[in-house]
């Protein structure tokens, strides 16, 4: 579970303060995808950066099920908007990275990582370099490593978004494969509306200036491929994209 209670965000620039997050309340249940939209601007990576404790100078209170943020003592997985691949090592070594760190590297983690790549199908490419691989082959080394991981949670920073519209869908096929076996907690940052019907059980709406969650939607939609074609997700897609208007128009 993650919980994340009155957190306000300031930085400086130009000497003044300015205000990134506003109060911002939000549960995200065990087991859940939550994916956060709005408006450019509104702070949705930011609030990434703190639930993933690369922020630590804040107001207010994040915790992973129901203990502090601590990187050092948890697994959280976090995967950037540019897939986070290290160029100088191999895609074995980048998918084993994570468990490496934590300490876990054994021979069972090298096992498992081969079922992943097997699975996501990129066996073969183990001793290549990221920038030998495709944007979609690259998305994939970075889904087995924070699968591989098997973190407390994910953390998704607009993973999707480089990508061409149909290698965007498969890899949204790909990743809801992985996270119907392993129903790893997940916060997943995008600006697709789509994207957000179709991986959140549950979407936060934000506003900016100050970023603020205005509000929090159960998804009965998610999930289901054939659930994206029927005249409830077209309806349920406009209803979110007024929402978002709206949003920006306020802000």
């Amino acid at each position: 579970m993650i919980e994340v209670e009155h957190l306000s965000v300031g930085y400086d620039a130009d000497g003044t303060k300015q205000i990134a997050l506003h109060d911002v309340s939000l549960t995200v249940p065990q087991g859940t995808v939550c994916a956060v939209i709005g408006p450019s601007g509104c702070g949705k990576s930011t609030l990434m950066k703190v639930v993933a404790g690369l922020i630590r100078k804040v107001q207010g209170t994040v915790r992973i099920n129901g203990r502090p943020v601590n990187p050092q003592e948890m697994k959280i997985g976090f995967m950037p908007q540019n897939y986070g691949l290290l160029p100088w090592k191999t895609v074995g070594e980048n998918i084993r990275l994570g468990c490496r760190i934590k300490g876990e590297d054994s021979e069972d983690f090298v096992a498992r990582a081969k079922v992943l790549c097997r699975r996501l199908g990129i066996a073969g490419l183990e001793e290549r370099l990221p920038h030998e691989l495709s944007g979609g082959q690259q998305q994939r080394v970075g889904l087995a490593r924070a699968f591989l991981l098997r973190p407390d949670i994910l953390l998704m920073d607009e993973p999707f978004s480089a990508l061409d519209a149909i290698t965007r869908e498969e890899m949204q096929e790909v990743f809801l494969d992985l996270w119907q076996e392993y129903h790893i907690t997940t916060m997943l940052v995008t600006h697709y509306v789509e994207e957000a019907l179709y991986l959140g059980q549950q979407i936060a709406l934000m506003s900016s200036h100050p970023g603020s969650v205005q509000e929090i939607m159960e998804n009965l939609l998610a999930g289901s491929a054939g659930e994206r074609y029927k005249p409830e997700f077209f309806a349920m897609g406009q209803k979110l994209r007024e929402k978002i208007r709206e949003m920006g128009a306020q802000s």
